[in-house]
């Protein structure tokens, strides 16, 4: 379980981020701040393992308590919450663990959460980022926020939770860069990440996987590989 900060100097912001994290059974303490002092006095009162962070505040902003806390020996997670979606890419240089816009969604939230937990267990390494153009402008976005890939001729197309980007690179050159990162090719057009699919059809009829909303068709080629994986992650009985 996790302690964590809530920073923002509108409270209906942070009352109603508050109560989302209270009905996440990993949150164990729940501070809130209204001001980047604030919070800099928290985390030297309190066992803090992550900083929710309203980008704009007055006099100290949440990007200036991320570089403050950049020095110390174990920093807590930062993740910011935010409008401004045009500043993620300064975010993520400050090593953000998550970029969440407003109004914030339970789902995004929980991932956000699991990032941390894995953090404070001491089990994740830094996330890889990936820079991608959108409209003329440059945005750097996490690998495990990709679902899933698919192809578009000499491009291909990253699916996240809340948008996609289209990048220029062939589908066969992702399938072997990302394949230590757990992507799966599962046919000629698609590429997923094996943790975000949450349902599996491999019987008679079209063969699939779900990810998140979206059913996924599973090529008679790749369902060797598909059945390779479920059943390398399946649990059994000891002995």
């Amino acid at each position: 379980m996790v302690n964590v900060v809530i920073a923002d100097d509108e409270l209906p912001a942070v009352e109603e981020l508050a109560f989302l994290l209270s009905q996440d059974s990993r949150v164990r303490t729940i501070h809130r701040a209204s001001s980047g002092a604030e919070v800099l006095a928290t985390l030297e009162q309190s066992d803090v393992d992550a900083l929710f962070l309203d980008i704009h505040m007055p006099a100290v902003s949440g990007l200036d308590i991320a570089r403050s806390i950049a020095a110390l020996d174990r920093p807590p997670a930062v993740v910011f919450v935010t409008a401004d979606e045009d500043r993620a890419l300064e975010a993520f240089d400050l090593r953000a663990v998550d970029y969440l816009l407003k109004p914030v969604r339970r789902e995004r939230l929980s991932e956000s959460v699991r990032r941390i937990c894995e953090l404070a267990e001491g089990s994740a390494a830094a996330p890889e980022v990936i820079t991608v153009d959108q409209g003329g402008i440059s945005r750097r976005i996490r690998r495990d926020e990709v679902r899933y890939v698919q192809a578009q001729g000499d491009y291909a197309r990253l699916h996240t939770p809340g948008a996609s980007y289209l990048i220029r690179i062939p589908l066969n050159d992702l399938e072997r860069q990302w394949a230590d990162a757990g992507f799966l090719r599962i046919h000629r057009s698609y590429l997923v990440a094996m943790d975000q699919v949450r349902l599996v059809r491999l019987g008679a009829g079209r063969p699939s996987v779900t990810v998140g909303d979206t059913e996924l068709p599973v090529s008679r080629r790749h369902l060797p590989g598909v059945r390779e994986q479920l059943e390398a992650t399946r649990l059994r009985p000891g002995h």
